[in-house]
C-alpha cells in the first residue's frame, strides 16, 4: 500500500515483470547452490590430494593442525561471504561475462586474503598446501561452472526466456544503434520493446511509445524491466524519472555517447555534485610494446612446431588437387602503411588475381572487404581449407618475422586501403593479425560497417586480456565455421 502511494506510476498488476523477477530469483538461487557445491567439492578434492581420505575425519580431535575437518567448516563459508561482498551474485551480471568474471576473481582473492589474515591473527595452524590447493581448485571450478551457466543462460535468452524488456529513450539514430547492438548479442538478454523519441522521428525498428517525457509511464504500461536513456535524450530529467520509477522495479540505465569505449577506460567520479566521466586515451601505443611482440613470436614458434604435421598434410592436398604451387604470396598493407608479403596455402586457381576486378563489378559491391560466398575461383581443396581456416596457417611465418601479430585487424590490399575513411586509417596503427575481433564476431557474415567498427574498437581498447580472449574465441569460431568463405 505504501509503495502505491509513494509512486503514482506503480502498476496494479505486474504479471510479466513478476514472472521475470521470479525466474531471475530462481536463477540467482541456483547459481548460489552451484557455487556452494563447487567450493565444497574443491575443498574435498584438496583433502584427497593433500591428506588422503584414509585419515579423515581425524580420530584425535586434539591434532587438528592442518587437518581439513575444521578448515572445511569455516573456509568455504568465508569464501561464500567474500563472493557475496564482491557482488558475484548480482542479477545484473549473471550470465553476462566480464563483470561476472571480475567479481568471481575479486571475491576469491578477497576471501583468500581474509582467511589468511584471520588464521595469522588467531594463530590458527592451517596447512599451506591445503589452503593453496583449495583456492586453486575452487577458483578454477567457479570459472568453469559459471562458464557453463552462461552458456545455458545465453541459450535461454536467445529462446526468449530470462529477457529484460527495455524501453529506450534518445534520438532515432541512437535508438537504432542500440537496437542493432543488442540484437547482435541476444545472449545478453536485452530486448527493446519500444522507444520514446521526439515527434516527427523517422521510422524505427521498434514501436514508438510517445515522447521522452512519457518514458516512465510507458515502462509501467508495457511492464518493462529497464528504461535505457541513450544519446540525444536531452529533454529527460534523470532525477524526475528516478522519482517516477521509484517502487516500480524498473532499472534506470544511462548509456553515454561513448561508442566502443571499453569499460576499463571509463572512470566515473563525482565532482561538485556532478558525475564526471573520465575516459582514458586510446590504448593503441600499448599494442606495439615488447610484451605483445614477445608473446606473438614465442606463440608462433610453438604453433609452427606443433602444427608441422598439419602443414605437411595440407601442402600435399593442395599439390595433388591441381598440380599448382602450394603457397600463395600476396602483397598486403601492414603497420604504418608498409607493404609486406603475406603467405597462405593456395586456395584459389592460379589466375585468381586477374579475375578479381571482373567479379567485383559483377557483384556490384565495393573493393573494401570484398567477399563472395560462392567464389568461382576457389578450388575444391580450397573450400575445405577456408572452411576450417587452414589456408591461414603459413601466416605464422609472418608473425615470427614481426610483420604480423597473432591478434589484430586483418591485413588488406592497397586497393582496399585506398578506400579507407579517415577513421579506418587507425587500423594501420597496429600490426595486422591472423585473427581478430572481426573474425570471432561473425567473420564475413558482418557488413563492412560492422567490421570497421569492430576493428577500430580493438585498436582503441587493446589489452593483453582482450588478445587472450580473442584467441580463446577463435577456436570456437573456426570450429563453427560461420562466415568462412
Amino acid at each position: 500500500m505504501t509503495a502505491l502511494l509513494t509512486s503514482p506510476l506503480a502498476p496494479a498488476r505486474t504479471s510479466t515483470r513478476a514472472r521475470s523477477g521470479r525466474r531471475l530469483a530462481g536463477l540467482t538461487a541456483s547459481v548460489v547452490v552451484l557455487d556452494t557445491l563447487t567450493l565444497a567439492l574443491a575443498a574435498l578434492a584438496a583433502v584427497a590430494t593433500r591428506f588422503g581420505f584414509a585419515t579423515w575425519p581425524p580420530g584425535d580431535i586434539d591434532h587438528v593442525s592442518g587437518v581439513p575437518l575444521l578448515d572445511f567448516g569455516w573456509v568455504v563459508p568465508a569464501w561464500l561471504a567474500a563472493l557475496a561482498l564482491a557482488d558475484a551474485w548480482s542479477p545484473r551480471s549473471l550470465g553476462r561475462g566480464g563483470h561476472e568474471i571480475r567479481a568471481l576473481v575479486r571475491g576469491s582473492l578477497g576471501g583468500a586474503g581474509a582467511v589468511a589474515m584471520v588464521a595469522y591473527l588467531v594463530d590458527y595452524d592451517m596447512s599451506r598446501g591445503y589452503f593453496a590447493l583449495t583456492w586453486a581448485l575452487g577458483t578454477t571450478g567457479l570459472l568453469l561452472e559459471r562458464y557453463a551457466v552462461r552458456r545455458v543462460v545465453a541459450r535461454l535468452r536467445r529462446n526468449g526466456r530470462l529477457v529484460n524488456r527495455v524501453v529506450a529513450v534518445g534520438d532515432p539514430a541512437a535508438v537504432r544503434e542500440l537496437d542493432a547492438a543488442l540484437a547482435r548479442q541476444p545472449g545478453l538478454g536485452y530486448r527493446i520493446v519500444g522507444a520514446c523519441v521526439e515527434e516527427g522521428a523517422p521510422t524505427l525498428p521498434v514501436p514508438v511509445l510517445g515522447r521522452p517525457g512519457s518514458a516512465a509511464r510507458a515502462c509501467v504500461e508495457l511492464e518493462a524491466d529497464t528504461l535505457l536513456i541513450a544519446h540525444g535524450a536531452h529533454a529527460v530529467d534523470l532525477r524526475q524519472v528516478g522519482w517516477e520509477l521509484e517502487d516500480t522495479g524498473v532499472d534506470l540505465v544511462v548509456v553515454p555517447h561513448l561508442i566502443d569505449v571499453a569499460a576499463p577506460r571509463i572512470r566515473l567520479s563525482p565532482v561538485a555534485g556532478l558525475p564526471f566521466v573520465h575516459v582514458e586515451p586510446p590504448q593503441v601505443a600499448r599494442a606495439l610494446r615488447w610484451g605483445k611482440a614477445t608473446f606473438d613470436r614465442v606463440g608462433a614458434a610453438l604453433l609452427l612446431v606443433a602444427l608441422a604435421p598439419v602443414f605437411l598434410a595440407v601442402a600435399l592436398a593442395v599439390r595433388l588437387d591441381d598440380g599448382g604451387p602450394v603457397l600463395y604470396r600476396h602483397r598486403r598493407v601492414g603497420l604504418d602503411g608498409r607493404e609486406f608479403s603475406l603467405w597462405k596455402f593456395r586456395s584459389m586457381v592460379e589466375d585468381a588475381a586477374a579475375r578479381h576486378a571482373a567479379l567485383v563489378d559483377e557483384a556490384g559491391g565495393g573493393a573494401l572487404l570484398f567477399k563472395l560466398p560462392d567464389d568461382p575461383r576457389v578450388t575444391r581443396v580450397g573450400r575445405v581449407l577456408r572452411r576450417w581456416s587452414l589456408d591461414e596457417l603459413p601466416q605464422l611465418l609472418n608473425v615470427l618475422s614481426g610483420q604480423m601479430s597473432l591478434v589484430g585487424p586483418r591485413p588488406q590490399v592497397a586497393a582496399e586501403v585506398a578506400c579507407y575513411s579517415p577513421a579506418m586509417h587507425r587500423r594501420l596503427r597496429v600490426r595486422p593479425g591472423m585473427t581478430g575481433l572481426w573474425q570471432v564476431s561473425g567473420r564475413s557474415e558482418l557488413t563492412a560497417e560492422e567490421a570497421e567498427r569492430l576493428d577500430l574498437s580493438y585498436v582503441e581498447n587493446w589489452s593483453m586480456t582482450s588478445d587472450l580472449a580473442i584467441l580463446a574465441r577463435t577456436t570456437r569460431a573456426v570450429l563453427r565455421g560461420g562466415g568462412a568463405f
